[in-house]
């Protein structure tokens, strides 16, 4: 069976189990982004289903210069693109990791990266905004990862906003760069030396 048909296939399943899509990116080099669209389209007539059809209009073509993951950068910074994905997952995240670093360049005493100031940070409840990503929680020590699920939990209960970053996304690699974890604080806190030194 052609890959493409079972990729088709596994999405039309997916379709069928997902109560709430905003909107799919196909992105492709060339014809295959339509060639999938068509047959996806071709088959969910042919099996009446009903929730893709009805969700035919959230599937956006975007060509891409090549199949690999540094043109998904490419794709989401074109306008067309962008505008599509607004009060999505992944235009919150682009947004939350511009707002810090606008923070950081304006007032650096208001953005802290890495998990010793985050969760100095955590622990005043100076967090308006966490930003960590999900590459944190896979980790295979168990002592690190309660860790990073206690700042996420101090955050909630002081009314901070979390946004966790798909470490597969472009915008989660730039929070990778940054040790995975940075705030924007609610108010100004002194970035203490000793505290600069991560684990």
């Amino acid at each position: 069976m052609p890959r493409h048909i079972i990729i088709s296939l596994s999405l039309l399943y997916v379709l069928c189990h997902v109560a709430v899509v905003k909107c799919f990116l196909v992105a492709s080099p060339g014809f295959v982004k339509d060639q999938f669209s068509e047959y996806m389209f071709t088959q969910a007539v042919k099996m009446d289903n009903k929730v893709l059809l009805d969700n035919k209009s959230k599937f956006v073509l975007v060509h891409a210069s090549s199949g690999f993951k540094h043109s998904l950068k490419e794709v989401l910074q074109d306008p067309a693109v962008t505008a599509r994905l607004a009060d999505t997952k992944a235009s919150l995240e682009i947004k939350a990791l511009d707002d810090f670093y606008q923070m950081l360049q304006n007032d650096p005493n208001r953005a802290f990266y890495g998990v010793k100031q985050v969760e100095k940070a955590a622990e005043h409840q100076a967090v308006e905004v966490l930003l960590i990503s999900d590459e944190l929680f896979r980790s295979q020590d168990i002592k690190q990862r309660k860790r990073y699920v206690k700042i996420v939990d101090t955050v909630r209960e002081t009314a901070g906003e979390v946004r966790m970053f798909s470490s597969l996304h472009v915008s989660g690699e730039q929070l990778g760069q940054l040790s995975g974890v940075a705030a924007i604080l609610r108010f100004p806190m002194a970035d203490d030396e000793e505290d600069s030194d991560e684990d």
